[in-house]
């Protein structure tokens, strides 16, 4: 199979797999000009495509190929084009205002071959551009294109670090955005303060659904909190779970609290009635 590529590419940072002409060989992080369905791009070569890369993008064929490493004209006209997207941006916010239309634009996009404008927008309630569009081609002499985006698209396009002091995830390695509950904070024991597990676009962070799954299979190999379990030293009810350590807090009938990993149970014989966490943890079982 000829090599191909990862690449990420447009102002999206989209992530997918690119073919490239006869045998050329593109080093990791190499400035490149790609040629996907929408047109010519520029891109950044991630790495080889290999299996686990197909698998890791949804096992999708290659959307492009890979038409020439950039050299310094590529640059030159790079820097041309965004140029003319800061001009044609407040253009674009003047014609918006002239059709009163209540929409916010966000950025704007000029691919690198000259075949459309893009823009992209945020609004609560569905918009009638089309007028908005014709005066933008008459304006612009280019085909256009509005997209409108979620307050996460919003991030992903505009935001640039978090709080881990890293590029935020959904401008560098996420290609689709992951389905965040306030279970997962709880059960990762993060703190609840929503302003210290919200992300730069005001939701639950990606980053707790990163080790869910682990937590979720080692809660799940543990007795749950309310059941009660038969130990070397007796009889008592499960009030906590450390998960990762894999133990829990075991309380016995005389109040002590010990925890006890997993070896140190004999038996589970029953449960309590859901406890009001449990409750909590049901209505908190909502993703964003």
């Amino acid at each position: 199979m000829p090599t191909r590529y990862v690449v990420r590419f447009g102002m999206m940072r989209q992530v997918a797999e690119f073919g490239v002409k006869q045998d050329d060989v593109y080093a990791r992080g190499a400035q490149v000009i790609v040629r996907s369905p929408r047109g010519l791009e520029w891109g950044e070569v991630l790495c080889e495509a290999t299996e686990r890369t197909r698998e890791y993008l949804g096992g999708q064929d290659p959307v492009g190929r890979v038409m020439r490493q950039a050299n310094a004209d590529d640059e030159r006209l790079r820097d041309e084009l965004w140029r003319k997207e800061q001009d044609a941006f407040l253009i674009a916010r003047e014609l918006v205002e002239e059709h009163k239309l209540a929409m916010q634009l966000v950025d704007v996009e000029h691919l690198f071959g000259g075949e459309k404008l893009t823009f992209y927008y945020v609004s609560e309630a569905r918009i009638d551009f089309r007028e908005l569009v014709k005066s933008m081609a008459k304006r612009f002499n280019l085909r256009i294109e509005l997209r409108q985006m979620g307050i996460r698209d919003e991030a992903k396009l505009l935001a640039d670090y978090g709080d881990c002091g890293k590029p935020v995830c959904c401008n560098t390695h996420l290609h689709e955005m992951p389905p965040v509950s306030m279970k997962m904070a709880k059960l990762q024991k993060a703190t609840l303060d929503p302003a210290k597990i919200s992300g730069r676009c005001g939701r639950l962070k990606c980053c707790l659904r990163y080790e869910y799954d682990t937590y979720e299979e080692y809660r799940k190999e543990l007795p749950g909190v309310g059941k009660f379990v038969i130990t070397r030293d007796g009889k008592g009810k499960v009030i906590g779970q450390e998960i990762l350590a894999r133990k829990v807090l075991v309380v016995y009938e005389d109040n002590r609290r010990v925890l006890l990993g997993e070896s140190d149970i004999v038996t589970v014989v029953g449960s309590a009635q859901k406890t009001r966490e449990e409750r909590s943890d049901d209505a908190d079982d909502r993703t964003e």
